[in-house]
């Protein structure tokens, strides 16, 4: 297998991570969306990645399908209940900590895209995604509580989300201190951060 992405991507590391942990092999190609010269359409039409080529070239893409897909590859590092009220809440957590990262790239885009002029950002619009990602991160560390892990005393993709997407927001947003102001996020992080699948990923 083939995973197309970037190293800062937060979607990427979660689909690393995964592979990690479930001992996967693959080739690893660095691609930048955002290159007048990339070439990602002729895998993903979207244009984004992570972008999973599997063996007879077929693609598969969206975080959220790859990690679905991966854990149905090997019994090794069962990170998805098969089914129930714990699966739906394995993949609410996922969809939350996904929803940080969407609130957070958006605002950094708002802020930062070179194709759009100072006058023509919005800081209402900033605003409106500093919020989500506030109130995602607050949701975060409410659901958290006291427990080892997001979704119990067991990792599973519930933390690979939420820590790649706490991971994601200090790199890119470091005057977001989620780690002062949510000391059990920031106990889990560092615990996250032990293993090698985090370490080797970090942005």
């Amino acid at each position: 297998m083939k995973l197309i992405g970037s190293a800062a991507s937060p979607y990427v590391r979660k689909v690393r991570v995964v592979m990690a942990e479930k001992r996967l092999d693959y080739q690893f190609i660095v691609e930048d969306v955002w290159s007048a010269d990339t070439t990602i359409a002729s895998s993903n039409p979207l244009g984004k990645v992570p972008c999973l080529i599997m063996d007879g070239s077929e693609a598969m893409f969206d975080s959220r399908v790859i990690v679905e897909y991966l854990e149905t590859l090997s019994p090794v590092g069962k990170l998805i209940p098969q089914q129930g009220r714990e699966r739906a809440e394995v993949k609410t957590w996922e969809a939350l900590a996904d929803g940080v990262m969407d609130a957070g790239i958006l605002l950094r885009l708002e802020a930062n895209w070179a194709g759009r002029a100072d006058g023509e950002r919005s800081q209402a619009w900033m605003d409106r995604q500093r919020a989500k990602v506030d109130a995602g991160i607050r949701a975060m560390a409410k659901g958290l509580g006291d427990k080892p892990f997001c979704s119990g005393i067991h990792l599973s993709l519930s933390d690979v989300a939420v820590g790649c997407a706490l991971g994601w927001i200090g790199f890119r947003f470091p005057d977001i201190d989620w780690r002062g102001d949510h000391p059990n996020l920031n106990k889990l992080y560092d615990k996250l951060m032990l293993r090698p699948s985090f370490a080797d990923t970090a942005p």
